[in-house]
C-alpha cells in the first residue's frame, strides 16, 4: 500500500469481502478530497478490487454543541467536495441530517453492499466512540486512518508532560517521515470504475442533499434544530478553497512577520488556518508543503539531533520555524494526548504539582465572581478580557496571545478551579469554530498547568500556576485597536 502501514488501523475483524458492490470511505474528520491518507487508503481498495467509490460525509443536527455556526461552516466544505468529487469517478452522498437520528443507520445500509469501510482515525470530540461502535456493527472489515499529522499518532506510546519533551521525539522521528506526505490529489492516475446508482432504498430514506443547498444553505440551516444564537460567522466560509485561499495568502505575506508580530492583538498576525485544520478542509500535511515550498527547503536542511529546540532544527527562517512550532509541535502534542487518553479535557488529567496547588488554593477568596450568563456576554470589569470574549463571540476566534489571558482570569473569577475548567470548555465549544479539537482543549488546560512547570512566587487562588494578568498584558502587546476593534 501506498499510505504507510502505521497510519492504518482494522477496527474490527472482518474481511475485505471481494464480492461486494463498492468501497465506502466514511469521511468524518479529514473533509477533503486531496492530501488525505483515509481517501487515498479507499482509493487503493477500489482500484485494487475494481469496484467503485462511494463518499459519504454525514453531519449530525443533535450534536452537543451544534449550531448554525458549525453547520454553516461544516456545509460550505460539502460544496467544495462536491464539486472536487463531481468530475472524478466518485459516487459522493452528501447528508446533512434533516432531524435527530435521521441518519441513523445510514452506514450500516452502505455497508451491506460494501467490499470494506474506511473511515477517518482521528481522536476528536465523539469521533473515536463512534468509529467503534460502526466497526462492531458492519459485517465487513473496517479500516480506520490517521491523517492528522506529521508524526503518526502511533509512532510513539508515550503521553507527554510537556511541549520540549514532545518536540524531542518529533525531531528524532519525523526525518524519516517527511518524505511520507499524502497525495494532493489522491484520484489522479487510473480512473476509477464508474459508479451506478445507490441502492433504491438509501436514495430512498436518505437522499442527499442537494447541491444548490450546499452552495447557499441558509434554507437549509433555517430548517434544522440547531442553536439559532450562535450565528455563522460572516467573513470567514468553511471549505477546501477557502482554508487553501487563506494558507496562501498567509504565507506570501505573513509568515515574514509572524515571530514579531503574533504576539500583538493589534496586528491579528495569526494564519486563520486553525478551524480548517479542525474542521479536515486542510491538512497538516498540505500546510506545511506550502511553507517548505515557500521556503525552497530540502530534507538535508534538517538540524542533527534531537535537542528539543523551537528554532534552527527544521533549517527554515525564523517566521517558518516560528509557525513550524505551533503547527507541528503544540498542535500534535495536543492530538498525542487526545489519542492515549480518554481523560483529556477532565479536571484529573492535569499534571500532580498542578492538582496540588490548585486544591491548596480552592478556598482562596475571589476579588470578583462572574455567572456564566456574565462571561458569555463579555460583561466584566476587565475591558481586554470584554474584547477576548466578544471576538470569540462575533468571530469563532480569539487572537492567540489572548485567549492564554482569557483562561487565567476565568479562574481567577470562578468558585473553583473545577468550575473555572467547566467555564472554559463551555465558552469555547459554543462559540469557537476550531473548539471540541485536542488543540483547543491543549489551549485551555495550559492554562491550568498542563505542559507547564511551577512558577513563583505563590499567589492566592493561582497558587504556583503560571499568573496573568490584564495590566501586564496591555504592557507587553500592542492592544489598543484590538480594545476599540471589539468594544461592546
Amino acid at each position: 500500500m501506498s499510505v504507510p502501514r502505521e497510519r492504518v488501523r482494522a477496527c474490527n475483524r472482518g474481511a475485505v469481502r471481494r464480492d461486494g458492490a463498492f468501497v465506502v470511505y466514511w469521511m468524518t474528520a479529514f473533509r477533503r478530497a486531496g492530501w488525505n491518507f483515509a481517501l487515498e487508503r479507499a482509493v487503493e481498495h477500489a482500484r485494487e478490487l475494481r469496484r467503485p467509490l462511494v463518499v459519504l460525509e454525514a453531519l449530525r443536527c443533535d450534536l452537543r454543541w451544534a449550531s448554525e455556526r458549525v453547520h454553516a461552516f461544516v456545509v460550505r466544505g460539502m460544496a467544495d467536495n462536491l464539486r472536487a468529487f463531481e468530475r472524478r469517478r466518485v459516487a459522493y452522498l452528501p447528508y446533512v441530517e434533516p432531524r435527530p437520528d435521521a441518519g441513523r443507520g445510514l452506514l450500516e445500509a452502505l455497508a451491506a453492499d460494501a467490499c470494506v469501510v474506511v473511515a477517518d482515525d482521528a481522536p476528536l470530540f465523539f469521533l473515536p466512540r463512534m468509529v467503534a461502535a460502526a466497526a462492531a456493527r458492519l459485517p465487513v472489515l473496517l479500516e480506520a486512518v490517521d491523517s492528522n499529522g506529521l508524526l503518526p499518532l502511533a509512532a510513539t506510546e508515550r503521553v507527554f508532560s510537556t511541549a520540549f519533551a514532545f518536540r524531542r521525539v518529533l525531531q528524532a522521528e519525523l526525518p524519516g517521515r517527511l518524505g511520507e506526505l499524502p497525495s494532493s490529489d489522491p484520484l489522479a492516475g487510473p480512473d476509477l470504475e464508474r459508479p451506478g446508482a445507490l441502492p433504491e432504498e438509501i436514495a430512498r430514506r436518505w437522499p442527499a442533499t442537494s447541491p444548490d443547498d450546499l452552495a447557499d444553505p441558509s434554507r437549509l440551516l433555517a430548517s434544522l434544530p440547531l442553536d439559532r444564537a450562535v450565528g455563522a460567522v460572516p467573513g470567514t466560509p468553511g471549505g477546501s478553497a477557502a482554508g487553501r485561499a487563506r494558507l496562501q495568502g498567509f504565507v506570501r505575506s505573513g509568515l515574514d512577520a509572524y515571530p514579531a508580530a503574533r504576539s500583538h492583538p493589534d496586528d491579528d498576525a495569526g494564519s486563520g488556518l486553525s478551524p480548517y485544520l479542525h474542521f479536515g478542509h486542510v491538512s497538516a500535511h498540505e500546510v506545511f508543503a506550502a511553507v517548505a515550498s515557500r521556503e525552497g527547503w530540502a530534507a538535508d536542511r534538517l538540524g542533527r539531533g534531537a535537542a528539543g529546540r523551537r528554532a534552527g532544527w527544521w533549517g527554515m527562517s525564523e517566521g517558518a520555524e516560528a509557525f513550524l512550532d505551533q503547527l507541528v509541535t503544540w498542535r500534535e502534542v495536543g492530538f498525542n494526548f487526545a489519542a492515549k487518553r480518554d481523560d483529556g479535557e477532565s479536571y484529573g488529567s492535569l499534571p500532580p504539582w498542578a492538582l496540588a496547588t490548585l486544591a491548596k488554593h480552592a478556598a482562596d477568596p475571589r476579588g470578583h465572581l462572574y455567572t456564566a450568563e456574565q462571561l458569555a456576554e463579555g460583561r466584566t470589569h476587565d475591558a481586554l478580557w470584554n474584547a477576548a470574549q466578544l471576538q470569540l463571540v462575533r468571530e469563532g476566534r480569539i487572537h492567540n496571545y489572548v485567549r492564554m489571558l482569557w483562561g487565567k482570569k476565568i479562574l481567577e473569577w470562578s468558585p473553583s478551579p473545577r468550575e473555572a475548567l467547566e467555564a472554559m470548555f463551555a465558552l469555547n465549544d459554543t462559540w469557537a469554530l476550531d473548539g471540541r479539537d485536542p488543540n483547543s482543549a491543549s489551549g485551555i488546560m495550559w492554562c491550568l498547568g498542563r505542559y507547564d512547570r511551577p512558577w513563583g512566587p505563590e499567589r492566592p487562588v493561582f497558587g504556583t500556576v503560571r499568573f496573568m494578568s490584564s495590566a501586564n498584558t496591555a504592557r507587553k502587546a500592542r492592544v489598543r485597536e484590538y480594545l476599540a476593534r471589539y468594544a461592546p
